[in-house]
């Protein structure tokens, strides 16, 4: 497929016949168990393909079909190994390209938005394109003041078939829901169209993509190109070379990785202190691994691509979370309990007992319980599988607790990033970035008035 499918009969058709095709392939595994075969031999392969065919269909059809096959993909570390590793090439493609549209299509957009003799802004341009995702895709040119640069071209008809994808998705999410053990499909869905509008605003997207140039200008750690030009459905920004982070994931040695899952926990808790702002789409496709310096000699740097989705917390990460980690650490379980109930994640009509809750919160905060942490697909599954078997009293107090909005997006976030430590491998000193980053997590120094107080 070389265009954006726009007529929503095309698309809706290529969608609904994913259902189909899972209600076929479980006739076909029942007729299989009828003749004798293992029943759990059976399941593994009719997960196995229908993340295939899944993926192959998102893929194909970029828009919010994509996308939610992209934010899909960073849990595929909690899948269990013999289902993940047949269908992790498929997911490590959507991360990094689809489809591309026609040279016609691009000029024809670049025309349009940059005027007719927009080939006089570049020195050179490339229309091939060199990645491709959910809403546009990026060329690579040299800009007329000699600067090499990434033009992000949104396909035309990427909002309607953006929300008409994620409408059909979501009426069978409940069928896609085996595919990642303790993940709720439907919240996800819906906070991706709640997002939709400002995915599609590149101007938004360029505002929050200097914002954090700007902060990281000089930073030894994290680099963000510059925007160059921005117009409606054109992007330009500086371009940056680096390995991709799916790369480091595939064929990474473990130097890179544990570097690259530092940098990624560091930009994860930095960005909102730093610049109010939360980079709100952390699949390895948005991020490169870069030599310190042009000799390689200094430690690598994280390269942040694509800011088009992002959650504003002027204040940074909402402090309740630092004091909550900070309490559940201590072992205090009434106040962290109080807490929750306080924040909405504990409804008023729900009584808890909150030795259960710290129960259920300490497996999942063990990275912060040591100087260093390694991240693995093994302990991504045993938290996955701990919190999605009915049978498992973390399921049935999970299922008790509340997500208020206000921390929706920050929790898929934090899901996600570690997820991707999961498939990166990395050992992390994970604490130390909280104990810099995350307000609330340092307990308060006390004030010289305090301490005479005290005393």
């Amino acid at each position: 497929m070389s265009d954006l499918p726009r007529k929503a009969v095309t698309r809706t058709a290529k969608l609904a016949a994913l259902p189909l095709g899972f209600a076929g392939r479980a006739t076909w595994g029942l007729g299989k168990r009828i003749v004798g075969e293992s029943a759990e031999l059976v399941g593994r392969e009719l997960q196995q393909r229908t993340a295939e065919q899944m993926f192959k269909v998102l893929g194909e059809l970029k828009g919010g079909a994509m996308k939610f096959g992209q934010a899909l993909s960073v849990f595929e570390s909690a899948l269990p190994e013999e289902i993940a590793g047949p269908y992790r090439a498929a997911l490590t493609k959507l991360q990094e390209a689809a489809p591309p549209m026609p040279t016609r299509t691009v000029h024809s957009v670049l025309a349009e938005r940059l005027g007719e003799d927009w080939q006089d802004l570049f020195l050179e341009f490339e229309d091939k394109p060199s990645a491709a995702a959910s809403i546009g895709q990026v060329h690579r040119g040299v800009w007329h003041d000699g600067r090499e640069v990434a033009v992000k071209v949104q396909y035309p008809g990427a909002g309607e078939a953006l929300l008409s994808d994620l409408n059909q998705l979501s009426r069978f999410a409940r069928l896609l829901g085996p595919l990642i053990p303790g993940m709720d499909i439907k919240p996800l869905i819906t906070e991706l169209k709640d997002r939709v509008s400002e995915e599609l605003d590149y101007g938004l997207e360029a505002q929050a993509q200097q914002a954090h140039a700007d902060e990281f200008a000089d930073d030894p750690d994290v680099l963000v190109p510059a925007v160059v030009h921005q117009c409606e459905q054109v992007l330009v920004t500086e371009w940056i070379d680096g390995i991709p982070l799916s790369e480091v994931i595939s064929d990474g040695t473990q130097e890179q990785r544990d570097r690259a899952g530092q940098l990624l926990a560091r930009f994860l808790f930095s960005g909102p202190a730093r610049t109010g702002l939360l980079h709100a789409d952390p699949h390895p496709g948005n991020f490169r691994l870069l030599p310190g310096d042009p000799d390689g000699k200094e430690d690598w740097r994280l390269g942040v691509l694509d800011f088009g989705t992002v959650d504003r917390l002027p204040g940074g990460l909402p402090s309740p979370i630092g004091d909550s980690l900070r309490m559940t650490l201590d072992g205090d379980a009434e106040s962290v309990y109080e807490l929750l109930c306080a924040e909405g994640f504990v409804k008023e009509s729900i009584d808890l007992d909150p030795d259960a809750v710290l129960d259920y919160l300490l497996p999942i905060i063990e990275p912060a319980q040591v100087d260093e942490f390694t991240f693995t697909r093994g302990w991504m599954r045993s938290q996955a599988g701990r919190v999605a078997d009915p049978r498992s009293p973390a399921y049935q107090l999970g299922k008790q607790l509340n997500l208020p909005p206000a921390y929706l997006l920050i929790h898929r976030v934090t899901l996600s990033t570690i997820g991707v430590l999961c498939q990166l491998g990395a050992t992390v000193r994970m604490r130390a970035e909280l104990e810099e980053w995350l307000p609330g997590f340092m307990p308060d120094e006390p004030t010289e008035e305090g301490a005479a107080a005290e005393a």
